[in-house]
């Protein structure tokens, strides 16, 4: 009896600031994305807060349309819902290009919340009406397999997400002699 052939196993990226680096597990495997607080400051530190409280775990991709994005972070996966927290636009000249990860939302630019999308091909029509809040640096294979349609009729999810570097603890304040 022949044995089977080993499972592909994929070498994690050298991570260049795990501080802001997401990784997201996919059924296929793990997708590393590099958060850019220096594009968006809030809408990263929103992600991190909520990557950090396991609110992004199980939630489904409930749009993804073919030759150009993947979106998800909606837990109610309609596309209607997020985590009930608002952001400001934080618009950037960086462009759409594949990978780039930006944050969904409604016609109005400050109404940003917790769903975000990746894009599967350049999308520069999206430039400067999106928030920019990172990129795909490892993992896009894994991303570019995510089930298609709106919404796709079996929903692939995000198995979990987590940051590279868990952020650093408070500093314990002393009290006062």
């Amino acid at each position: 009896m022949a044995a089977k052939p080993a499972l592909a196993e994929t070498t994690p990226p050298t991570l260049t600031d795990p501080a802001n680096t997401v990784i997201m597990t996919l059924k296929g495997g793990d997708v590393y994305i590099q958060l850019r607080p220096d594009l968006a400051p809030n809408h990263t530190a929103r992600i991190k807060e909520l990557t950090a409280q396991g609110f992004y775990n199980g939630i489904v991709f409930h749009r993804v349309i073919d030759g150009f994005m993947a979106q998800t972070g909606d837990p109610t996966g309609t596309g209607m819902g997020g985590s009930g927290k608002k952001i400001n636009a934080e618009f950037s000249p960086e462009p759409f290009a594949r990978g780039i990860v930006g944050m969904a939302r409604s016609s109005s630019p400050d109404s940003a919340d917790s769903q975000f999308f990746i894009t599967f091909a350049p999308a520069r029509f999206l430039d400067g009406q999106y928030t920019v809040v990172g990129k795909v640096v490892s993992g896009m294979e894994f991303v570019d397999k995510i089930q298609r349609g709106e919404p796709p009729a079996s929903p692939d999810k995000i198995i979990a997400m987590k940051l590279a570097a868990p952020a650093p603890a408070a500093e314990p304040t002393k009290a006062k002699e």
